[in-house]
């Protein structure tokens, strides 16, 4: 009878660790090790605030945080890495809009909606349409002047299906040109490009394109925020240009694969707005012109849902089309 008992308490007991209370435990003893994908090269400003989250909640919270860059198809080989992975934690997906933008644009074998949970919205910055220093255009209207007069129009690179391959779509219907894309695998690759004069512009976050500018190599004629940039205050936005509501904002978000444990998702969460507010992580985000959001939970669901909605309406009145 007393064998019975033990035997009948231990299984109850490994029941409960499995599947109860126990659950948050054995999750936070197998985190000692996070992943966190960046479906994009090197060096760019996802990349760079990646390494500098990872770095905060190592510090503060315990678990390192190893970075993993997947560049490739668009953000989708990244993505489908992280989809396919253990719902538990311990695999996570650092995206920005290329992630509900390649929906719209051709099959994917993914739903960002149905295969990823959305953890944190981490930060926003803009994008700045950039060309070489060597280069005759010195304003936007010298660019736009240019790409009409010249067939084909003028050469732009960015990642297929990225933010900024749709913002030089919108810019270019809007204003009434065409303009030729070049694709590349990042942001990084593309400014490299533009450096060696093999395109005419490109568009990139601040973080991508501050060392180049800094270095006098690029000039920024635009930035696609509502207000000016304090570190480019003399370059105007869209819509002081008369381009009213053409407004492009970079967003770094984080997500897991979907199922995974609400007490995994809520101690993420929990370890991403503390490392998002702490005051040497948001000085190092505002010296890259960086704005630190960290609205996690159904506020970011929200947000991803409506952002999904205006990239869908942006992409169906420029007629852009799949690389």
């Amino acid at each position: 009878m007393k064998a019975s008992c033990r035997f009948l308490c231990t299984a109850i007991v490994a029941f409960v660790s499995l599947f109860g209370v126990g659950a948050s435990s054995a999750w936070s003893q197998s985190a000692a090790t996070i992943k966190l994908v960046v479906p994009y090269p090197p060096g760019g400003g996802i990349d760079a605030l990646a390494r500098i989250i990872a770095e905060q909640v190592g510090r503060a919270q315990g678990p390192a945080m190893v970075i993993e860059n997947r560049p490739g198809a668009g953000t989708e080989i990244g993505t489908e890495v992280v989809v396919r992975s253990m719902a538990d934690g311990n695999t996570l997906l650092v995206n920005n809009a290329a992630l509900l933008l390649l929906p719209h644009l051709r099959k994917v074998d993914y739903d960002p909606f149905a295969d990823l949970a959305p953890i944190c919205n981490l930060a926003s910055t803009p994008n700045i349409l950039v060309v070489n220093s060597n280069s005759p255009f010195k304003n936007l209207d010298d660019f736009l002047r240019a790409a009409r007069g010249k067939a084909g129009g003028l050469t732009y690179g960015s990642a297929p299906g990225g933010l900024a391959n749709v913002a030089f779509e919108m810019l270019a219907h809007r204003a009434g040109i065409r303009l030729t894309f070049v694709p590349f695998g990042g942001t990084t690759p593309a400014i490299n490009a533009l450096l060696g004069e093999h395109i005419d512009a490109a568009m990139a976050d601040y973080p991508a394109a501050a060392g180049q500018l800094k270095g006098g190599k690029l000039r920024a004629l635009v930035v696609t925020s509502r207000k000016r940039m304090e570190a480019l205050p003399n370059v105007p936005t869209a819509e002081e240009l008369g381009y009213r509501d053409y407004e492009v904002e970079v967003w770094y978000g984080m997500f897991a694969p979907a199922k995974t444990p609400p007490e995994a998702i809520s101690r993420l969460s929990d370890w991403l707005s503390s490392a998002i507010r702490a005051p040497q992580v948001r000085a190092k985000l505002a010296a890259q012109e960086i704005t630190p959001v960290a609205a996690c939970g159904a506020d970011f669901a929200t947000y991803l849902r409506k952002q999904s909605d205006d990239y869908g309406r942006a992409i169906r009145e420029s007629n852009m089309r799949a690389e």
